[in-house]
């Protein structure tokens, strides 16, 4: 049976900082957040956003996004965010139905108001070690739950199953930086139950609702599951078989209830320092 790494108290850990630092400072940070469609898992991320802004003092707004938008549209939209000087923190829900609104807003939105590692600068830093950049915050996310349960990676065997800017590469460049030995394995990875079996840790985020089963697993192991599936029931299900892998694994993330909420948090922390211009460890 495994120990269930609930994102609770990390998430609560985060939230209590934010409060404090914010009043503290007597800031009042804005985060805006930009969702093209419908798409049930963004829905639910930015409800949860939305709850914990209300929760830490921070003004969350959400944009919608006409799935047609130009180039151009998009850039002057990202100008005026840029120029807004009550607005600290911008969300791209990825990926987004225009590339090219996507891609406009990446490579133009302020760094500094990057408070997810998306625009190029900030990805750059991220793999250069530079640390005047916001990381992703999903990729935090997994560091600060592996932090909070006293799960170092160092030294150890990590398999990262996934290859996104989203979390897969960035991950992977965090846990380098505190000395694991990261494989990324990916859809065309071959004999994957081999490589994952013999992981220390195991991060998945591919994507696919239960991809990974129990025959991927071996006792002693740490899963960490960042997958997030809506069902057709509307059930928020992760990339790993959480009740096959709960009986072979030692210690595992749940979903709901794991790596999101930390993520959420984190994209709060990150405007917080934003609006005080500051980077560093809470």
């Amino acid at each position: 049976m495994a120990m269930r790494l609930s994102g609770a108290p990390v998430r609560d850990k985060i939230l209590k900082y934010i409060l404090l630092k914010g009043r503290e400072a007597g800031v009042n940070a804005g985060l805006t957040v930009l969702r093209m469609g419908e798409k049930p898992e963004d829905l639910a991320y930015e409800k949860s956003i939305i709850a914990m802004g209300e929760k830490a003092g921070i003004t969350v707004k959400v944009k919608l996004l006409d799935e047609n938008m130009t180039d151009k549209k998009a850039k002057d939209l990202i100008s005026e965010i840029n120029n807004d000087k009550s607005i600290h923190g911008v969300l791209l829900l990825r990926p987004m139905a225009n590339k090219e609104a996507e891609k406009a807003i990446t490579e133009n939105l302020a760094p500094s108001k990057d408070v997810d590692g998306i625009t190029p600068s900030c990805m750059a830093g991220l793999y250069g070690a530079d640390k005047t950049y916001f990381p992703p915050c999903t990729a935090r996310a997994c560091m600060e739950i592996l932090s909070f349960y006293n799960l170092s990676p160092k030294g150890k065997r990590v398999v990262v199953i996934g290859r996104s800017l989203v979390i897969g590469k960035p991950v992977s460049m965090m846990l380098l930086r505190e000395d694991a030995t990261v494989t990324i394995c990916h859809s065309k990875t071959s004999n994957l139950k081999e490589i994952t079996k013999n992981a220390d840790i195991v991060i998945v985020a591919i994507g696919r609702r239960e991809a990974i089963g129990g025959e991927f697993l071996e006792k002693g192991q740490t899963v960490i599951d960042v997958g997030i599936n809506v069902t057709e029931e509307n059930k928020l299900i992760g990339d790993v078989n959480y009740e096959e892998a709960f009986s072979i694994v030692d210690n595992i993330t749940p979903v709901p209830g794991g790596v999101g909420s930390v993520t959420a948090s984190l994209l709060l922390l990150h405007c917080l320092q934003s609006c005080l211009g500051i980077i560093d460890k809470y």
